[in-house]
């Protein structure tokens, strides 16, 4: 008897679905984990070979840190060492500690210019080829910001720009069919109601290689018309959106809820909490960091038209990318005012806290992304180092296990 009625409920529940034509969420608190990924910890990229000389990875911008001023803790040390993300094993690692923590998704920082790719071994032969690669989900985030030397930077040198973000409407176009060939449609490919994830950085940078904003939409229906050919449902088109400028070579749009109207994005987001929050000391309160943050979710949830997706930021500190022969001071990225006190707990807190954001909300999304799983010379990772082990690891399980 008791068979017969469960099954009558989810019969009902089925026929319920059908009809609306809405599924049923099995889990509706369900929260998906997403980590940024930067791709810069592997070994013999071609570029990196050409600027930097053989076998360069910003690893070595990680050993030579020192601190700058007091108080300051530098170097950090990876528990695991200095590996290279190429390695399918290395890679499998990540994965399995990623999977085992309640992180859902790698979102990669991913590379491709009008000449090319860059940082693309980590996933292509890396992750892609890992034995445990479908533990995982994975998305893309284009960073088609302009490429500078500042891997280290020299205090008030000029900026000297290696590879320009702007791509031209045919290389676009081949963009899209890369992309949906070798990414989109392998079985662990983010999709969001069916479709592919996809994330541009620098929004400026993007239309300004088209001219125009109606030309730039019309390339992002040609994409989710491209994707739908395929199979998918389409694209899920998300905009990073930010405010405080970091790299030296951006510049903060003004008009971001228009943009993301005109454009047609499905959702925004943010990369890290200081392209929305000032850094006012030397070493910033991380809760001082996170409720100024939160201020700036409450605000875009209201303007900008379009389900926001939240940031958890781990912590800052770009010392690492600062010649060490310049003097420290604030003045301009990487030589910049840190976040401190950016503990295990606090860090377990400003999830906590965002997760009861995000389920106080029934019309949002159940999406939150973090930065970063390795952003190791900004000072924002999830991996384990020698001070905290895998403390930051254990709190995302703690909260959405």
């Amino acid at each position: 008897m008791k068979i017969f009625i469960i099954t009558s409920i989810v019969f009902l529940l089925f026929s319920v679905s059908c009809k609306s034509g809405k599924k049923v969420a099995v889990n509706p608190d369900k929260i998906t984990v997403a980590a940024y990924y930067f791709a810069n910890y592997h070994t013999d990229d071609p570029r990196n070979t050409i600027n930097k000389g053989a076998g360069w990875s910003e690893w070595e911008l990680v050993k030579a840190a020192k601190p700058r001023f007091s108080g300051h803790h530098q170097p950090n040390v990876p528990a695991w060492g200095y590996t290279d993300e190429k390695d399918p094993k290395v890679m499998s690692q990540k994965i399995d500690a990623a999977a085992d923590n309640g992180v859902d998704c790698f979102i990669f920082d991913w590379y491709m210019y009008e000449d090319g790719p860059f940082l693309n071994q980590c996933i292509d032969d890396g992750f892609l080829k890992a034995k445990n690669c479908e533990r995982i989900k994975f998305g893309l985030m284009w960073a088609n910001h302009d490429w500078v030397d500042i891997h280290p930077y020299t205090r008030g040198a000029p900026q000297k720009l290696l590879y320009p973000g702007k791509v031209s409407p045919k290389r676009f176009d081949e963009i899209c069919d890369f992309v949906i060939k070798e990414y989109f449609t392998k079985p662990n490919y983010w999709k969001i109601d069916g479709k592919a994830y996809f994330s541009v950085y620098d929004v400026q940078k993007f239309v300004s290689g088209f001219g125009s904003m109606e030309a730039t939409r019309a390339a992002m229906d040609r994409m989710r018309e491209k994707a739908i050919a395929t199979g998918l449902k389409g694209v899920h088109w998300n905009l990073v959106a930010w405010g405080n400028p970091i790299l030296p070579v951006e510049k903060a749009p003004s008009n971001t809820p228009e943009l993301i109207k005109m454009l047609g994005f499905d959702s925004s987001t943010s990369y890290v909490w200081i392209h929305h929050v000032e850094l006012p000391n030397t070493q910033t309160s991380y809760n001082f960091v996170r409720d100024a943050y939160f201020a700036h979710w409450d605000k875009a949830k209201k303007e900008y038209g379009v389900p926001y997706i939240p940031n958890v930021t781990m912590g800052w500190d770009a010392s690492p990318r600062c010649d060490l022969k310049s003097e420290w001071a604030n003045v301009g990225y990487p030589f910049m005012n840190t976040i401190g006190n950016n503990t295990p707990e606090n860090f377990k807190t400003a999830l906590r806290m965002t997760k009861e954001k995000l389920l106080a909300d029934p019309n949002g999304p159940r999406i939150l992304n973090i930065n970063c799983w390795n952003e190791w010379t900004e000072g924002s990772y999830l991996e384990p180092d020698t001070i905290h082990g895998m403390k930051y690891l254990e709190a995302i399980k703690e909260v959405f296990k």
